[in-house]
């Protein structure tokens, strides 16, 4: 019996080649799975396996079940600009497939030992064709299921100079896991599966959306996840975002896609952080999968050989309409519309009633009295005291009722003695009292003392860290139940190559399975505070490292950010017991005059700068 021959690839005149953007796609085992997945899913493969050793570089494996090619296609397949994707210059102003380029395979098996096994649904052969280098060794029917298996041996192997470029094998499986998780993100409908070295890392079968986000960055976070539904000028935006009580440190969570197409774009992610404005803390990023679908022609992927860049016709039109679908979404969701009444402004006029008088004297007692005074019964008919929120407020004179008198003080305010001798600096201060929850004030002889509370924690905890650490390591504490993170592929083989590092400065931190991380102890100063959302702050800073000798030169900005998040932050009422103890601190440790981060510690006014303010000079 004859087979079935079907050609669905040809060799692109020059007139098309030259319009596009061609360049090498081989730059790391990660991208040669991507351009394989891509061809696969435009085959209509319902089932991918994905299998690679050693990182991708001992070898990758794509097995589909897409309907395969014929002989003819498959030889075709390897030469440049071979493709089926497109025939005629208007072609690539309405590109729907991924790919379109025919640079992969040819690139691909020109740097490694290749095999490719096809097989059309309709013949009872296929055909497997091995390549070495580029050149092509073997061609010659074979058995198989329908579909195509392409096996990439030794990548690199005639190009040393790239093959030293190439990280780690555990940071090129974690490349690799996170380009096979976006591609299972845009296409729910296709069972996926990542196996590295023997092991399973990831599985998913045929689903919905919201299902296959859980797979991809946890269940956690994809159940605080809210579906987007919008349309304007002819653009669709669907998917899934995050509130505010989901957020990571970086982008790596952000799924965007523009016609089923992966991108990372700033136009669209300037639109998604515009809606998020207000929403989330300036440095976060939300959990989100976004499927932006316009007609071809309004966006060109002939950009860049990646494809993940695209250029908009109508660039502020896509804009808007991503802004504007996210921010619907935003603006009726429970922590917006459920959030308090607005407190009233400084110059309005405040309740009155007994309550009222007695929250004011409360206040007032609270913020006025001074170590070692008594408190005092009555005070001016107005002064400003700092609510629950920070928010610092007027009160208005008060009715007859509460018993509050408008006289000078009996005598002016003289701070206690204090022997200097004894006490630092900062110990002898004077304290008067804090302001907006945030500032201490103090006096030193004829100075007003300001100090930034945060900013002086900090430094204290970043000065007691750095010491622990030059000691042997900073001091951890278990936690009484390990905490369990979903990271993205490449940031859990971070944890994994730089897990004894991590321990250097309190982490324990412990790989179980796929990209699920393990928290059994922290930085003891940081146990207390949000100790998830640190250990991801670090993971995202290590990204930025390549080396263990790179962690070294990073240690004191590691330390600083564990710092930052063990003290309190903005408004944050101190007892005096509390103000003593940072002032105490402040000298014991060796203090600087700003936080880590440059800002400064405290200011000073003098007693001439106040009164020329008030023109007493």
């Amino acid at each position: 019996m004859e087979s079935h021959v079907s050609q669905r690839i040809a060799i692109l005149p020059e007139t098309i080649t030259n319009k596009i953007a061609a360049g090498e796609v081989v730059e790391r085992p990660a991208s040669v799975i991507k351009e394989l997945l891509e061809n696969s899913l435009d085959a209509g493969a319902t089932d991918i396996s994905v299998e690679i050793a050693a990182g991708g570089r001992r070898l990758i494996r794509i097995t589909d079940n897409g309907h395969g090619m014929s002989r003819e296609d498959a030889l075709l397949s390897l030469e440049r600009h071979a493709t089926s994707k497109i025939r005629t210059d208007s072609d690539l102003d309405g590109i729907l497939t991924l790919g379109f380029r025919g640079e992969a395979l040819p690139s691909i098996a020109s740097v490694s030992r290749f095999r490719l096994a096809t097989r059309e649904a309709g013949n009872l052969e296929g055909t497997e064709i091995v390549v070495e280098g580029g050149r092509v060794r073997d061609v010659k029917a074979c058995g198989m299921a329908p579909g195509t298996v392409i096996t990439v041996e030794q990548l690199f192997f005639n190009t040393p100079a790239r093959l030293k470029f190439l990280r780690s094998a555990e940071t090129e499986t974690g490349h690799v896991g996170d380009t096979v998780a976006r591609v299972a993100v845009s296409r729910p409908d296709v069972a996926l599966s990542l196996v590295s070295d023997g092991r399973e890392l990831l599985r998913v079968q045929r689903s919905e959306l919201r299902r296959r986000m859980a797979q991809a960055v946890g269940r956690e976070a994809a159940g605080g996840l809210h579906e987007v539904a919008g349309s304007e000028g002819g653009i669709t935006v669907n998917g899934f975002i995050s509130g505010p009580s989901v957020v990571r440190s970086a982008t790596s969570a952000m799924f965007t896609y523009i016609n089923g197409r992966f991108v990372r774009d700033k136009v669209v992610q300037h639109a998604i952080m515009q809606a998020y404005r207000g929403v989330i803390d300036r440095g976060r990023y939300p959990v989100l999968a976004l499927f932006i679908e316009l007609p071809p022609g309004e966006v060109d992927v002939n950009v860049h050989p990646t494809k993940h860049e695209v250029r908009f016709r109508r660039q502020a039109t896509v804009h808007d309409a991503i802004q504007t679908a996210l921010e619907e979404v935003l603006r009726r969701s429970p922590w917006l519309t459920h959030r308090p009444e607005p407190e009233p402004a400084a110059t309005a006029m405040p309740p009155t009633g007994q309550a009222y008088r007695e929250r004011i004297a409360a206040a007032a007692q609270a913020s006025l009295a001074l170590p070692g005074r008594p408190a005092r019964t009555s005070y001016p008919t107005s002064y400003a005291f700092a609510d629950n929120k920070g928010a610092v407020q007027a009160a208005a004179a008060l009715p007859p009722a509460a018993s509050v008198s408008v006289r000078e003080p009996a005598e002016p305010f003289q701070p206690d003695p204090v022997t200097a001798e004894s006490m630092g600096y900062f110990s002898s201060l004077a304290i008067i009292g804090q302001f907006h929850g945030e500032y201490i004030l103090c006096q030193s002889g004829a100075e007003l003392v300001i100090i930034d509370q945060h900013a002086a924690s900090e430094r204290v905890a970043y000065q007691r860290l750095r010491r622990q650490f030059l000691a042997g390591g900073v001091e951890s504490q278990r936690l009484l139940f390990p905490e369990t993170l979903e990271f993205t592929f490449s940031e859990a083989a971070l944890v994994v190559r730089f897990r004894d590092d991590l321990a250097r400065i309190g982490f324990e931190l412990e790989p179980f399975g796929g990209a699920t991380v393990i928290a059994s102890a922290l930085p003891r100063v940081a146990a207390g505070n949000d100790g998830i959302r640190l250990v991801r702050d670090i993971v995202a800073e290590l990204a930025a490292l390549g080396t263990s000798a790179a962690f070294n030169d990073s240690i004191d900005g590691l330390l600083s950010r564990i710092a930052c998040h063990s003290v309190v932050r903005g408004f944050h009422p101190l007892d005096s017991r509390q103000i003593n103890e940072l002032l105490q601190a402040m000298d014991e440790t060796d203090f600087a005059a700003s936080c880590p981060h440059g800002r400064p510690v405290s200011h000073t006014i003098t007693l001439g700068e106040l009164e020329k303010i008030f023109k007493r000079t």
